[in-house]
């Protein structure tokens, strides 16, 4: 197979793409302003792109696949295979939001009420399909950045990415509507999906990825105890299925582990050791593959 060329996210995205890609085996490195990095997989080409833009290039094949928001695929109008989300970093770990903003005092109330008025956004392309959703002609320019502050001096409402919404209350903006949800994806081009070795490929790196991601949040716990007391310790364990046992050198005991939540650790293990439980052991993940 010929090599799979990958898009990464350069900008705040890139440190924890390639966190993420780490933990899922893949070792990269780059120069600060290198376009190229160095991967340890002799079967993959790198190419950091800005997010904005990477759905465009796979779509039209000169990447085979990369990471990008759903927005951005939505905004370029693109046609990619979305093989899967991917929430990863504190800017992903929730859907975003695609808004529409007016200020406080604005008569706009509804998307009607933006008939001839002036709207300012990164994304263009978006906010003119929700116009003409609506059937609502209005004029939409390109904000090259600091949108919250345009309104009203400047246009009479944006369309801006949000996750909490207070950025737009400290300008004193109100949402007045919303637009899209986006999380992070994992993108295809069409022909490289179909391709046997590629698809095969991008699967394989999808699968690792959401493995990597699954065991976020989660340890390993392992621990001694009487055979005669395992039903009492399973009913304590929550697991991914039902808790692994194996035999000791002692017919009487046994050795149970399984994957639990981080956050309920904290209870857990007091509960195991006054139940009976001995040895406990807590490791961290770095894949789970359910």
């Amino acid at each position: 197979m010929s090599k799979l060329v990958l898009g990464l996210p350069k900008g705040s995205l890139q440190e924890p793409t390639f966190a993420l890609f780490k933990r899922a085996g893949f070792s990269i490195s780059s120069g600060k302003r290198s376009y190229f990095p160095s991967v340890n997989d002799p079967e993959l080409d790198i190419r950091l792109l800005r997010a904005q833009e990477m759905s465009r290039y796979i779509e039209r094949g000169m990447l085979d696949a990369g990471l990008t928001g759903h927005d951005w695929v939505v905004e370029n109008g693109s046609d990619v295979k979305e093989v899967c989300e991917l929430t990863y970093s504190r800017a992903t770990r929730n859907a975003i939001r695609w808004v529409v903003a007016v200020p406080e005092d604005s008569d706009i109330k509804t998307v009607k009420d933006l008939e001839g008025k002036r709207i300012a956004t990164e994304a263009v392309g978006l906010t003119q399909r929700y116009l003409d959703d609506n059937g609502v002609t209005a004029e939409v320019e390109f904000s090259w950045g600091a949108t919250e502050v345009k309104a009203p001096e400047l246009v009479d409402a944006i369309v801006e990415l949000t996750e909490t919404g207070n950025s737009l209350r400290a300008n004193n903006l109100r949402i007045m509507d919303e637009i899209l949800t986006s999380t992070t994806r994992l993108i295809a081009n069409h022909d490289a999906f179909a391709d046997p070795a590629k698809g095969k490929k991008i699967e394989q790196i999808a699968l690792l990825l959401r493995a990597a991601l699954e065991a976020d949040d989660k340890v390993l716990l392992k621990m001694n105890l009487p055979e005669a007391l395992i039903a009492d310790i399973s009913n304590l364990l929550p697991s991914l299925h039902a808790p692994t046992v194996n035999t000791l050198a002692d017919p009487e005991w046994v050795s149970v582990e399984t994957v639990v939540d981080e956050t309920r650790v904290r209870d857990i293990i007091p509960r195991l050791k006054a139940a009976g439980a001995q040895g406990i052991i807590e490791l961290s993940l770095n894949k789970v593959v359910p």
